[in-house]
């Protein structure tokens, strides 16, 4: 057993002092802004913001370009005042002249502008300063850990470190190469949003099937905070970057893929060259009917800046991926892989030991500005629940399983409290037919069911210890058919989707007839999602989901085997373990914490659902979901949601049926989620309409105080995904948060007690897209590494930041921990090929508990404080539920954020389809 974990995160040393790097800043400057800005507002007649210059593809094409640009600044598109660019030396205006000059020319190209040309000619004549005023280089000495300390103990990167550390980092590790097994890599940078990556270039090559398949190394470099952590840290993550040789889709079918650009420099001398790729997005243009070079990119403005060499035109890149990695002369190109486009032999993930020596040769690189943080330990034995038993000598083949089907008996009972359950499948595959009708009473640990005669068609029913189960099997026919959607493109996208939606209700609507004395499911087998990739938005499965609920039937899905699939029974498995948990059938685990929990103990999670205009119906909304967890005592727990309408709580399953009903959309522009890091302060968005953001966030904190005061007559345990509630309550960002306090809106934070006095409040967050939380890998002192479960922290007693690891998947478990890709060893060959997966960290932060503090401030000095490990401890197994899988999340907080499957708005809709007979 492994006692202790390392993570992959950097902090700025203390005992190296100061952290000075003397760099060159441009400012884009007043006369070149105004130019530029009056001609965009020209071109752009409308717009919401013409204020804000695109310089998105500017950005990419001087940091691919010019050389030695190291970063471009944040918001420079608004105030020509902020800085633009850092380089390690400024850029001469006969490099900087010709790429402003062919962005511009390239950004109002479309709008048959000549001014953009006129720019252009006027920045390529001899003397590009009397032309327009090019801005001119600054000297400055940027603190690279310059740092704000929060009222509640935080340490917060200045704005501009997001984007520039970790180019800094990327360009300083990129000029070493890593040596592992025989094998050198070289990395490129590649910047993104949120950070840099590193990539291995060339990439590695693995033959496999009688075909070439490409993989690289990929870091990504992201700067983070942590919650009441006195330093900012420096998050390296690992993967296996792969590359698409063949795209099996049609053109009109690409959505949107990155593809990565190699090409000199076409000016002589300056640093840094052959160290960038340059990102671009290649996909299908409906508007102008073929492949283009789509969101900003570069690509199509670099033939202008080097006439000599051949790059990709998209047609002949999507067509002949392969011929382009390997490189044409000395510019090549690759299509990064996505698994909507076809098979790849090459398997995704690094294996423990691989992933630490990437970070020991990290960690080496970053000396001494840079130093490693501490290693978290365990802080306590008790890693899982009290779960049930397992089969073994002693106990009789079986006893586990029979346990868990009394268990999972009993949970159905009490939440159909003794109405019958009426389950209806539509099959299109007689396997899968089969493997439900299977499955079903090995769960429920009852005999194989009774064939209802006479009867119209395949029903079968159980009875037994309350409980009446109905299961009526039909071919699925038309209902799982692709939704024929209007081509007329004159007309909304939602509005289109709308009706096919209506279609689909009305076909459901004849195919069942509801009873209202009965809990009803519907379980539907449908094609995957690729299938109906060819014709936007005909994926029939949400215009199901909300047609059953039209009906008061809770829906499940199924799909359809692949002719590969061994999977079946597994997959039916898990088909009606997810219909139980729709019906509230589901127990929470039986904790082995200790005496500080008490056993009234009631847990609450919040989560909000955020669809914008590209959601599932195309229709935005915000909706704030709250489930309320009552463990049993010593049998089934009750699990409920918050009808907000009503202010009442409702069993589970209503809420799902009433969070299906149709609700008014809020008109919201297509941003992203905001985060603490680079996301939060990051890019030109298109805005909201001014104080709307606020109002949004307003009412939300609104209802979560409405909320609180509604939970204060037995001790409480909400749980919030700080990376999903921080949209909308702000005081969740880790710059805000302070030990025991609870802030709303721009009211000062208050102790959190005040909204009741057994209130606990825990904060979880994963890495999500944004790397926020550091990857992890186990070692111990004879230097092995590999897996570990459990709960970890620092050597701190009050420290309120724990560690989540849970196991790893039975798949990963007959691999090796030394397995190596990046450097397959002659034992090794097929190493590629083998699919790594390891646990991600959840971060436990408990914001509010009553400590000796938060007990002195509330005048209850004698009481016993708690201890804040017990509670990341409880957090932790609420993670383990039946004989799931550990969840990526606890289990109130788990069903909160599956509730959000049912938010499904409708264009043109207000509270449409018949009346609802919802349990």
């Amino acid at each position: 057993m492994y006692h202790t974990i390392r993570v992959a995160a950097y902090e700025p040393d203390p005992l190296h002092g100061p952290w000075r790097e003397e760099m060159r800043v441009l400012r884009l400057g007043e006369e070149l802004h105004t130019e530029l800005t009056r001609m965009y507002a020209e071109a752009e007649m409308g717009s919401v913001r013409p204020d804000r210059l695109p310089v998105r593809r500017l950005n990419s094409l001087l940091q691919a370009m010019a050389p030695g640009v190291i970063a471009t600044g944040r918001n420079a598109g608004t105030d020509g005042r902020l800085p633009w660019l850092y380089a390690r030396e400024a850029v001469p205006p006969e490099v900087l002249a010709p790429v402003i000059g062919t962005w511009a020319s390239g950004m109002y190209r479309e709008e048959d502008d000549t001014e953009g040309a006129d720019l252009e000619e006027r920045l390529r004549s001899d003397d590009p300063a009397e032309a327009v005023q090019l801005p001119h280089w600054e000297a400055e000495s940027v603190d690279l850990a310059e740092t704000v300390t929060s009222a509640g103990g935080t340490a917060e990167p200045a704005a501009r470190l997001y984007s520039l550390l970790p180019e800094w980092v990327a360009f300083r590790l990129a000029a070493r190469t890593f040596r592992t097994g025989g094998t050198t890599l070289h990395f490129r940078v590649e910047s993104s949003g949120n950070g840099a990556r590193l990539v291995s270039w060339p990439p590695q090559r693995y033959g496999r099937r009688g075909q070439t398949w490409y993989y690289s190394g990929c870091l990504n470099i992201t700067v983070h905070t942590v919650p009441f952590a006195p330093r900012f840290r420096v998050h390296v993550s690992t993967q296996v970057r792969r590359w698409a040789t063949q795209l099996d889709v049609r053109p009109h079918q690409l959505g949107g893929a990155t593809v990565l650009l190699d090409a000199p420099l076409p000016w002589p001398g300056g640093p840094d060259r052959g160290h960038r790729l340059m990102a671009n997005t290649l996909g299908y243009d409906r508007r102008l009917k073929e492949l283009a070079w789509r969101h900003h990119s570069p690509a199509p403005l670099v033939p202008e800046l080097d006439i000599v060499r051949n790059y990709p035109q998209p047609e002949a890149l999507f067509s002949h991926p392969e011929r382009w990695i390997n490189g044409s002369g000395d510019v090549a190109a690759g299509i990064v892989y996505h698994p909507s486009i076809g098979p790849h032999e090459v398997g995704p993930g690094l294996m423990p030991q691989e992933r630490a020596d990437l970070d020991a040769w990290v960690e080496e690189g970053l000396r001494p500005m840079l130093t490693r943080v501490p290693d978290l330990t365990r802080v306590t034995r008790s890693n899982t629940p009290s779960l049930l038993p397992r089969s073994g000598v002693g106990r009789g083949p079986g006893v586990r399983d029979a346990q868990l089907a009394l268990q999972r008996r009993a949970a159905l009972a009490r939440a159909l409290a003794g109405r019958p359950l009426e389950i209806d499948v539509f099959w299109q595959s007689p396997e899968t037919r089969a493997a439900l009708l299977a499955e079903l009473p090995k769960l429920i640990g009852f005999p194989p069911g009774e064939r209802v005669v006479p009867a119209d068609d395949d029903t079968w029913r159980w009875r037994g210890e309350g409980i009446e189960i109905r299961v009526r099997a039909r071919p699925a026919g038309p209902l799982a058919d692709a939704l024929p959607i209007s081509r007329e493109r004159r007309r909304p996208r939602a509005v289109r989707l709308a009706e096919a939606v209506e279609g689909r209700c009305r076909l459901v609507a004849d195919r069942v007839v509801p009873r209202p004395d009965a809990a009803g499911v519907v379980i539907t087998e449908i094609a995957d999602k690729e299938r109906f990739a060819a014709v936007l938005d005909s994926d029939p499965k949400h215009a199901l989901r909300i047609a059953w609920a039209r009906q008061g039937r809770l829906s499940q899905f199924v799909n359809l085997p692949d002719g590969t699939d061994n999977g079946l029974e597994h997959r039916a498995r898990w088909t009606w373990l997810d219909a139980f948990r729709q019906l509230g059938a589901i127990s929470p685990p039986a904790h082995r914490v200790g005496a500080g929990v008490p056993g009234d103990l009631q847990y609450v999670a919040l989560w909000l659902v955020r669809h914008t205009r590209k959601g599932p119906t195309r229709r935005p909304v915000r909706r704030l979901v709250a489930v309320r967890v009552r463990p049993g005592n010593g049998g089934p727990g009750v699990i409920e949601g918050w009808n907000a309408e009503r202010a009442e709580w409702v069993p589970y399953p209503k809420l799902l049926l009433l969070l299906s009903q149709a609700v008014e959309p809020v008109a919201e522009a297509d941003t992203g989620a905001p985060g603490d890091g680079a996301a939060a302060r990051g890019g030109l968005r298109p805005a909201a309409r001014p104080g709307v953001e606020q109002h949004r966030q307003g009412e939300t904190e609104r209802q979560i105080r409405a909320l609180l005061f509604q939970l204060r007559d037995r001790p409480t345990l909400l749980l919030a995904d700080a990376g999903n509630l921080r949209q909308c309550w702000p005081g969740l960002r880790n710059g805000e948060l302070d030990r025991d306090m609870l802030g709303f809106g721009t009211e000062p934070a208050q102790r959190h007690t005040l909204y009741g006095d057994g209130l606990r409040v825990v904060l979880v967050r994963d890495a999500n897209a944004r790397e926020e939380v550091a990857e992890w890998y186990a070692h111990d002192a004879k230097g092995r590494v590999g897996f570990a479960e459990g709960v970890w922290g620092t050597a701190e007693t009050e420290s309120r930041v724990f560690a989540s690891t849970a196991s790893k998947p039975h798949t990963v478990a007959k691999l090796p921990k030394g397995l190596m890709k990046l450097a397959p060893t002659a034992q090794g060959r097929t190493a590629p090929g083998k699919t790594a997966w390891n646990p991600g960290q959840l971060e436990i932060t408990v914001l509010g508990c009553l400590s000796e503090k938060a007990l002195a401030d509330s005048g209850r000095e004698g009481d016993l404080p708690d201890r804040p490990a017990e509670w990341a401890t409880l957090t932790h197994q609420l993670r383990y539920h039946d004989d799931y899988p550990p969840l990526a999340r606890p289990l109130p907080l788990h069903l909160a954020r599956l509730a959000g499957e049912y938010v499904l708005p409708v264009a043109g809709t207000k509270e449409k389809g018949s009346t609802s007979s919802a349990p």
